[in-house]
């Protein structure tokens, strides 16, 4: 017999494609990721049960005075004084959005387009500092201002990204003396 012949014969086709198996893997990630989304959505559902007792946010009065300072940027995140892992995601203060904010003698008017607007009134103002990170963001050392203030019997840090980070120094500059004379006109009385 020709050696080459028999060369031929022992030689398989390619591999086909086993197209069920490759379904199944494809249909199978996709459940995987669903389940893992769906549980993430639970968690965040059931972080807001557990915040159920802190209070509605104060909303703008009609009258605030005019503004001290205006910023433009990102809102991204509350969390509980001090424990900047600790997301505070009731009435929407763990939705990140774009916002405006404008202090007033009256206090802190926060918009966000998207997501719920709230104003901290001035007695509430807690300090404002600059740090790195809050629940979920990280950035380089004083790129957040972060205003601490009292919400019910809760601390509470939100953290702001300025589209100008060099107006940070100056927001906690003007926050920490706006408290400042806050408290002393409330010892005076």
């Amino acid at each position: 017999m020709n050696p080459a012949l028999l060369l031929a014969a022992e030689k398989e086709s390619a591999q086909v494609t086993d197209w069920a198996a490759r379904i199944g893997w494809v249909v199978g990630l996709a459940l995987f990721v669903a389940l893992v989304y769906w549980l993430m959505r639970e968690g965040w559902k059931w972080r807001g049960t557990l915040q159920g007792d802190l209070p509605e946010l104060p909303t703008t009065p009609d009258e605030t005075g005019p503004a001290r300072l205006t910023l433009s940027g990102r809102y991204h995140g509350s969390t509980t004084a001090g424990q900047w892992l600790d997301r505070i995601v009731a009435h929407g203060l763990g939705t990140r959005s774009r916002a405006e904010l404008t202090l007033t003698d009256a206090g802190l008017d926060v918009v966000r387009p998207g997501a719920d607007d709230f104003f901290v009134p001035a007695a509430q103002l807690r300090e404002a500092r600059l740090d790195k990170g809050i629940a979920g963001k990280v950035l380089t050392e004083g790129g957040l201002l972060v205003v601490t203030w009292q919400h019910g019997d809760r601390l509470i840090d939100s953290g702001f990204r300025s589209d100008h980070a060099a107006e940070h120094n100056e927001w906690v500059e003007t926050v920490n003396s706006m408290i400042e004379t806050n408290t002393r006109e409330g010892a005076e009385r």
